[in-house]
């Protein structure tokens, strides 16, 4: 909000100025392009400018807001179809007065109903009672404790739809004779074969999948013979070794010489689970450098080499980046300092250089915005908001909550940005002088000037973000996911440049931390 005389001297400026917006925006650093625009408007026409603001009626009365909450509650809190019934508000206003009223439904559990999965021994055996039954179709299924259409389900699955779902005797006219009876019968049992054998086959290829990592197009007769005696293992206790040794095409001698191979310890069973429980654990994104420094902390020495190996043998890969960027730039809207950094990112004491910006997160749900503040010492994020809006309070609040860090310290470190607006406006700017902090911004549209920033951005949204899928997560789940990450990057997560520990351990060794 601008005073009466911040306003007539813009006017009069941009008078002066020829009525010329950016001159006179650069000149005084405010206001807006509309907003001067719109000033000098009421100015012509009144010959002066109001004293104060007028407060604007509100758009909607109190009785309204009630009614649309009490609809809300009415219909299953929908907020569709609230709108729909009511014919007003928008869907912002209307979310705005139902957190409100109910503050405590910001949180949300998501959850999904399942489809019960069947094991496909039971689907085999379903099939093979549907079509030797002597009695109904629902009394097998009620048998097994499905229904009907399942059971059917599962016959077209196997056996196909054009396949007979019974092959029970009947009272034909005329009789059955002697010779259909027994056709009936070698009918009956090809089709147990043929059900017996598409099973195996379809197992073979889930094991190859589960076990061996394999696609579930790979072909069985071009796998090594170690790995068809891994299969064989896992599932002779349902088919026999003699059926698979024939499906796979694998001799008998070289089934038991790679079986005895088999049974000899893996000396790296308990790395690969210590590989395995590290890289999970650590948001998948550790690399072979960084899991071998995790492993030499456990005591465990292995080489580069060989992590490489059992990380590609248990399938861990880490995903790789992906480039998208929010731009706050708004303009020249105030004069720009100099760039102080200038690309030289390195600190020799914490709170020597701050670096900070905003990056945007887009899920189903609704954006996302992150403002942190990073320190050049060692990278660790001194403070940070997360909020669905890049407004002034997103960026203000963390400057507040970093100033409040070294505000009982002689230190007054330098904070670093891009040109955006929120570094501009009249809130930052007062804050940065109050706590005698010394400003330094980019030049325009030159991301390496902040690049130290951009850097922790990748790693977040490449080790976080783009590696899940956010279709069943709300907003307030989101932002809890990556307050929980930030904190884990403080702590937890070991960095090479800093002799593979975190920021926080990094600066604890060196006696300036608890």
């Amino acid at each position: 909000m601008y005073s009466y005389e911040d306003r007539i001297r813009a006017v009069e400026l941009y008078i002066k100025l020829g009525k010329r917006v950016g001159p006179t925006i650069r000149q005084l650093g405010y206001p807006t392009k509309n907003a001067l625009k719109g000033w000098h408007r009421e100015f012509e026409h009144r010959l002066d400018l109001p004293m104060g603001y007028a407060r604007r009626e509100p758009k909607y009365s109190l009785e309204q807001k009630q009614a649309a909450v009490k609809q809300y509650i009415a219909l299953d809190r929908c907020i569709a179809a609230t709108i729909r019934t009511l014919g007003y508000p928008s869907r912002e206003t209307l979310s705005d007065w139902i957190r409100e009223a109910f503050p405590q439904s910001r949180q949300a559990i998501v959850g999904s109903v399942r489809r019960p999965k069947y094991p496909d021994s039971m689907k085999l055996a379903g099939v093979r009672e549907l079509c030797s039954r002597p009695g109904s179709a629902q009394a097998v299924a009620e048998k097994l404790g499905v229904c009907r259409p399942t059971l059917y389900n599962w016959k077209n699955q196997l056996l196909g739809p054009e396949a007979p779902a019974s092959m029970k005797r009947r009272n034909l006219s005329p009789p059955v004779s002697a010779p259909q009876l027994a056709e009936l019968e070698r009918q009956l049992e090809t089709l147990q074969r043929q059900v017996r054998q598409l099973q195996l086959e379809r197992d073979l290829l889930e094991k190859a999948t589960e076990i061996l990592k394999k696609g579930l197009g790979v072909d069985l007769q071009l796998l090594a013979n170690r790995e068809k005696t891994l299969l064989i293992d896992a599932l002779k206790e349902h088919y026999g070794v003699p059926a698979l040794l024939a499906q796979l095409g694998l001799p008998r001698s070289s089934y038991f010489y790679h079986r005895a191979r088999v049974k000899v310890a893996d000396k790296y069973v308990d790395a690969r689970r210590a590989i395995t429980e590290i890289f999970e654990t650590n948001h998948r994104c550790y690399g072979y450098r960084r899991l071998q420094a995790s492993l030499s902390r456990h005591h465990v020495t292995i080489s580069e080499k060989v992590v490489q190996r059992l990380m590609k043998q248990e399938s861990l890969v880490v995903a790789k980046p992906k480039r998208r960027k929010y731009a706050s730039y708004l303009g020249e809207i105030s004069p720009a300092p100099e760039n102080i950094i200038n690309r030289d990112f390195q600190a020799d004491a914490p709170n020597e250089k701050w670096l900070t910006d905003i990056t945007e997160f887009q899920i189903p749900a609704g954006k996302v915005y992150l403002s942190p503040i990073i320190d050049c010492f060692d990278g660790m994020v001194v403070s940070w908001t997360l909020g669905t809006s890049p407004d002034a309070e997103l960026v203000n609040t963390m400057l507040d909550a970093a100033i409040e860090t070294v505000a009982e310290t002689t230190e007054r470190p330098v904070v670093h940005s891009d040109r955006g607006g929120h570094y501009r406006w009249p809130g930052w700017l007062t804050r940065m002088s109050d706590a005698n902090l010394t400003r330094s911004m980019s030049r325009k549209a030159c991301s390496p000037d902040n690049a130290a920033c951009e850097g922790f951005f990748g790693r977040l949204k490449t080790e976080l973000f783009y590696p899940r899928d956010w279709k069943s997560t709300s907003v307030e789940q989101f932002i809890e996911v990556v307050d929980s990450y930030i904190r884990w990057y403080n702590e937890k997560r070991i960095k090479i440049s800093l002799g593979y520990l975190s920021p926080i351990e990094y600066r604890a060794s060196l006696g300036l931390a608890a």
